[in-house]
């Protein structure tokens, strides 16, 4: 799915990043457009990950106000940045859909000391779908108010819109994190005549430019406006209350106490 020379270039900056910081990296994975199933022969690459400091940074009474990610320019289509395994636990604490994403992600470039895993094994006991629901709805929303209403329209943002509110269905069907792959997705949907479009936009955006512009494809419109309306007013069932802390305690001192 990647190129070999591009995977080791992506190594190789991973490698300088962690000798310029003094850090080590416990899992790095792409998370844009290459992980989901619909990348464009230009797209970025979307590398993120998450790394360690020796256990004496964490051990500070400036800790809160100490620089917990790690960022860079985009250079030659890589896109590379990182969270502190501490953020990055805090984050999936409250359901962040981004880690949940990297630690769920296809394409895994670093996958050290078993973090990964870890974090995968506690998903049932720290994710909440309802706040899955919201965030992917308000994605839905925002994307195609911004992107879909007009003609042309860019069309890969399709594809940003199709792909949260198939993960809202995901949920709503199944109680759990949807997968990051987009083809996994379409299991929902039973529109035959939804699915040859989207079929048909997939085969097309494989040899299309990032931007490239097109008219509006109705039936898709059509379905996302329904599924917009449908979700406006939605009120998922609550569920437990969820906690974890104590496992997540257990998931960041082993990644430090692993990892040197």
């Amino acid at each position: 799915m990647i190129k070999p020379d591009i995977r080791q270039e992506i190594m190789r900056r991973l490698d300088a990043t962690e000798r310029e910081h003094g850090v080590k990296v416990v899992l790095a994975v792409e998370s844009g457009s290459r992980a989901w199933g619909f990348a464009s022969p230009n797209s970025d690459y979307d590398v993120r990950f998450v790394y360690v400091r020796p256990k004496e940074w964490y051990l500070s009474v400036d800790l809160e106000s100490k620089r917990d990610v790690i960022e860079y320019e985009i250079t030659d289509d890589i896109d590379l940045n990182g969270w502190d395994v501490r953020k990055a636990l805090q984050l999936f604490r409250n359901s962040n859909p981004a880690f949940v994403e990297w630690i769920t992600s296809p394409i895994t470039y670093i996958d050290n000391g078993g973090f990964a895993q870890a974090c995968r094994g506690l998903l049932g006991s720290i994710y909440s779908p309802e706040k899955g629901i919201y965030h992917y709805r308000s994605m839905a929303k925002t994307n195609y108010r911004g992107y879909l209403r007009g003609d042309p329209v860019p069309l890969k943002k399709y594809f940003y819109v199709l792909r949260p509110l198939l993960a809202v269905r995901w949920l709503e069907q199944y109680g759990q994190a949807a997968p990051i792959e987009f083809g996994k997705l379409l299991a929902v949907l039973d529109d035959s005549e939804i699915l040859a479009d989207i079929y048909s936009l997939l085969e097309r955006k494989k040899v299309a430019r990032e931007k490239e512009l097109g008219p509006p494809i109705g039936s898709l419109n059509r379905f996302i406006e329904a599924e917009l309306e449908r979700l406006e007013g939605y009120a998922p069932a609550v569920s437990p209350v969820r906690g974890g802390i104590e496992l997540l305690n257990g998931v960041f001192r082993s990644a430090i106490e692993n990892t040197y």
